[in-house]
Formats: structure tokens, C-alpha cells, sequence
């Protein structure tokens, strides 16, 4: 079970979306630890997702299915916001003085994957893919969810140490251009999840 829970919460967390790319924004401008925390929150979020579809936790699951217009619809103005403030970011190079605190790199990166709404339809069909989520309180399931947990991590502490080790190589121009493909990719992300949102409401 912890291995399944791995495997799911590497599916969850490699496919590149809007917190892989502020994860090596932050990795990249203030170090290692602004990029682990960050991924941290999001790991954070997978695993109250992971633990709804692990659990079967049936009245959460019909309220998002039921929300879907509004979660895409908050999620996606979230997102664009988001990608404007990383447009519009000044550039600071690799070693620059931190600007923010943990606590901001976790609740931002935890809020970014909550209000995410493909985050919890992508573990319904990860763990239905696996064989999981057949409801019921034990341990099993503990394991599972544990394992969601320590595969997410993994992948976000990889990506952190990875960026941390090349950022030498982005100055101050290459960071400027990181932080405005950054804003675009996540504006993106979040122009596509509020399109998708009022076509499932049509």
C-alpha cells in the first residue's frame, strides 16, 4: 500500500502545472528551502485530496462534483492573479534576499493546489487506475495516504535540489525571463481552468 500510495502521488505531482513552475521560480530566486516548503504545501493539499478518494469520503467527493463550476471558476481567477504578480515580478538573481517567509511559500503553494480542480479529479482516476480508494477506516488506507504524502515530497524535494544545483547558471536577465514564463504558464493554467468551468456549467 505505501508503494501504490507512491506511485500516486508521483503521478499527481510530476505532470507540469502552476505550482511545479512557482516551485523553480522560488527555488530559483530564494533558495532550496523557499522551493521545498513550497512543494510541501502542495504536497500538503494532495494528501487531504488523497485521503478524500483513499476514504471514499463520499459527501466530499459529490461537493466537489457538484462545486466543479465554482472550484474551476475560483481556481482559474486564482491562477491568472497569481500569473500577473510573476509577470510583473522585478528581477532578483539567484542568493537575492528572501521576500517572503515559509509560512507564505506553504499557505500560497497549499491554496494553489486546493483551489486546483483538476488536482482531485486526476487522484480519482490515479487511484481507480491503481485498484485503490475502496473506502473504509484502517490501516491500509493509513498507509496509503502516508505513501501519497512521502511520493509527493519526493518529487518536490528532487525538483528543488535539482533546480538549486543549475541555478548558478540563471542570472539576473534569465531570471527575469524565468519569472515572466512563469506568470504566463500560470495565468494559462488558470485562463484554461475558468474556460473549462463555464463549459461545464453550459
Amino acid at each position: 500500500m505505501i508503494l501504490k500510495g507512491l506511485a500516486a502521488g508521483l503521478a499527481i505531482a510530476i505532470p507540469v502545472g502552476p505550482v511545479n513552475v512557482l516551485c523553480v521560480s522560488r527555488t530559483l530566486t530564494r533558495g532550496r528551502r523557499a522551493g521545498i516548503v513550497s512543494g510541501l504545501g502542495a504536497a500538503a493539499a494532495d494528501t487531504f485530496y488523497g485521503s478524500v478518494a483513499g476514504f471514499s469520503i463520499t459527501f466530499i467527493i459529490q461537493f466537489l462534483q457538484k462545486e466543479e463550476f465554482w472550484i474551476r471558476v475560483v481556481g482559474g481567477v486564482l491562477l491568472v492573479g497569481i500569473g500577473v504578480i510573476y509577470f510583473r515580478k522585478p528581477p532578483k538573481g539567484p542568493g537575492a534576499e528572501p521576500s517572503g517567509g515559509a509560512d507564505s511559500d506553504f499557505t500560497s503553494a497549499f491554496l494553489l493546489t486546493m483551489t486546483n480542480p483538476t488536482t482531485v479529479l486526476s487522484f480519482l482516476a490515479v487511484m481507480a487506475g491503481l485498484g485503490l480508494g475502496e473506502g473504509g477506516v484502517g490501516w491500509r488506507t493509513l498507509l496509503l495516504v502516508g505513501g501519497i504524502f512521502c511520493g509527493s515530497m519526493l518529487w518536490w524535494i528532487t525538483l528543488a535540489q535539482v533546480v538549486y544545483r543549475l541555478r548558478d547558471r540563471f542570472d539576473e536577465h534569465a531570471v527575469t525571463w524565468m519569472n515572466r514564463i512563469a506568470g504566463l504558464a500560470i495565468g494559462a493554467f488558470g485562463v484554461l481552468t475558468f474556460v473549462l468551468g463555464v463549459a461545464h456549467w453550459r
